[in-house]
């Protein structure tokens, strides 16, 4: 499938009718999604819905069966160690920090590229409100913190798309609501994987809908929220 003339249209990163198998599994299938630059797009879905995959597909975790990734018009093919030269950063479900290292050490390490990553490591630290922990280890961190300090290790390397995947988990209702206003305030593009449906639609300015692999909607959060297709597939089975 070639690429198509790159346009204004194609700016950002582009899914073209992703399809994804494994074995006689089809984990996605058809799925097309624009993350345009300095936007924020969510991905939501009922358990087994493919979000997952299609968060591993753009960090290069999972090889598209059929279908291709586009970066500003150009293919991409993009690999985990690769993704910092492709100025694209991620966080885990978790924290995945490194247990022996300070919170400054942790962020360092998303540092590496830039000229004094002390310096640099210190300024995302304090973007996210947790400068103040830097000579501590994480291990005896409260978890919101922790997380803050996994976002920073991110941001450090001032990425033109950051991957959140569940950025709330394990977060109370004022973390969640402080996390927004951290992410509102990005400069970069974001793909966002949740489960917090208050968190989507306060941060997103758009939202695809996927369940058993498939695409149901696609649109504003305030289309989303008032799409049968998305309560029946998603919003209605948490009532």
């Amino acid at each position: 499938m070639p690429p198509p003339d790159s346009t204004e249209t194609d700016k950002g990163l582009v899914l073209h009718q992703i399809g994804v198998r494994f074995g006689g599994l089809v984990a996605l299938d058809g799925v097309s999604l624009r993350v345009p630059p300095g936007r924020t797009v969510g991905v939501i879905g009922p358990n087994g819905a493919g979000k997952t995959t299609l968060f591993n597909v753009v960090c290069g975790f999972v090889a598209p069966t059929t279908g291709m990734l586009t970066l500003d018009g150009r293919p991409l093919r993009p690999r985990p160690h690769r993704l910092a030269r492709l100025g694209i950063a991620r966080t885990l479900q978790g924290v995945g920090l490194f247990a022996g290292m300070t919170v400054l050490e942790n962020v360092m390490v998303g540092a590496e590229h830039a000229g004094r990553p002390a310096d640099a490591a210190t300024e995302a630290l304090e973007r996210c409100g947790v400068a103040e922990h830097a000579p501590a280890l994480p291990g005896g961190l409260p978890y919101a913190v922790r997380k803050r300090v996994a976002l920073a290790r991110a941001l450090v390397a001032e990425p033109r798309l950051l991957l959140l995947d569940e950025p709330a988990g394990g977060l109370g209702g004022d973390e969640i609501e402080r996390l927004g206003e951290l992410i509102t305030g990005l400069s970069c593009s974001v793909l966002l994987v949740e489960h917090h449906m208050d968190l989507v639609m306060a941060v997103c300015d758009e939202i695809l809908v996927l369940d058993f692999g498939k695409p149901v909607a696609h649109g504003t959060p305030g289309e989303i929220r008032t799409n049968e297709a998305v309560a029946d597939a998603y919003l209605g089975a948490a009532a």
